[in-house]
């Protein structure tokens, strides 16, 4: 756009190009298809913000900066919100008409999303077949390389923590499957300090597990949603379905924040 054309809200959001990356893959054109594109692209959107408030988030906890990150995880805990609450769109749509469309949906799956992986990998998870997933896509699969040697959600917790003077221990990574830090008795201790005796560094923590729960929430739902939309069927692409979806129930990021529950 040159200097001499003003700015308008279509010309800035670029509306219309938006609006042309709906392509449905039916023919004839099945109508629900539309609203599972739409849904899907917005969750993208979504994904995007996350990574970009955690790249925030990370750089306000390793810099002491502790009301900076508690509004960013705050807007970050609003958009998990949001994107649990589309579920409820996206169940409007009935198994009859999901099946209108999902044989042309071919080897398209959720289970690809590559930002999705990469939010996964900051909360501290790693997985080598979401690597492997992505072998014939070397650019992706870069980007999962490249975020696994970020700092962790918890590490630069634990450097905040550090620059309060609590005696946290640094996790380590001792895991190739799963969670890659373990839980801590050490740090345990620690935390229950801190959540005695330091309002700050408590009000992060609670924050953390308001997240932590949040993501369990959006995987409950995504479950249920599949079962009600497919059952047991395998997913497209080859997935599990909801048999792996259940699997990632009921697994904190921040366990040591769920222990010391009893410890009240």
């Amino acid at each position: 756009m040159s200097r001499s054309e003003s700015l308008t809200y279509t010309s800035y959001l670029k509306v219309k190009e938006l609006l042309e990356l709906q392509k449905p893959e039916s023919k004839p054109e099945e109508h629900d298809e539309m609203l599972f594109i739409i849904i899907h692209q917005v969750y993208e959107l979504w994904f995007k913000q996350i990574l970009h408030e955690f790249d925030k988030f990370r750089s306000d906890l390793e810099t002491g900066n502790t009301w900076s990150a508690a509004k960013t995880m705050r807007r970050v805990l609003t958009i998990l919100k949001t994107m649990v609450s589309q579920i409820d769109i996206l169940e409007t749509m009935t198994p009859l008409e999901f099946n209108s469309f999902r044989g042309f949906l071919q080897n398209a799956s959720g289970f690809q999303s590559v930002q999705f992986r990469e939010m996964e990998i900051i909360c501290g998870m790693r997985f080598p077949h979401i690597i492997d997933v992505h072998k014939d896509q070397p650019e992706l699969q870069q980007n999962l390389l490249d975020r696994e040697k970020e700092s962790t959600l918890w590490e630069s917790f634990c450097t905040y923590l550090k620059k309060r003077g609590h005696d946290i221990e640094t996790p380590e990574r001792v895991n190739e499957q799963g969670l890659v830090h373990e839980t801590s008795a050490h740090n345990q201790s620690v935390l229950v300090d801190v959540m005695n005796n330091d309002p700050e560094g408590a009000l992060l923590c609670e924050l953390l597990v308001d997240y932590d729960e949040g993501l369990m929430e959006w995987r409950y739902r995504h479950v249920k949603m599949v079962e009600r939309t497919i059952g047991t069927k395998r997913g497209t692409g080859g997935s599990d379905g909801s048999k792996y979806l259940r699997k990632t129930l009921n697994n904190p990021i921040f366990p040591d924040l769920w222990e010391i529950r009893t410890k009240f």
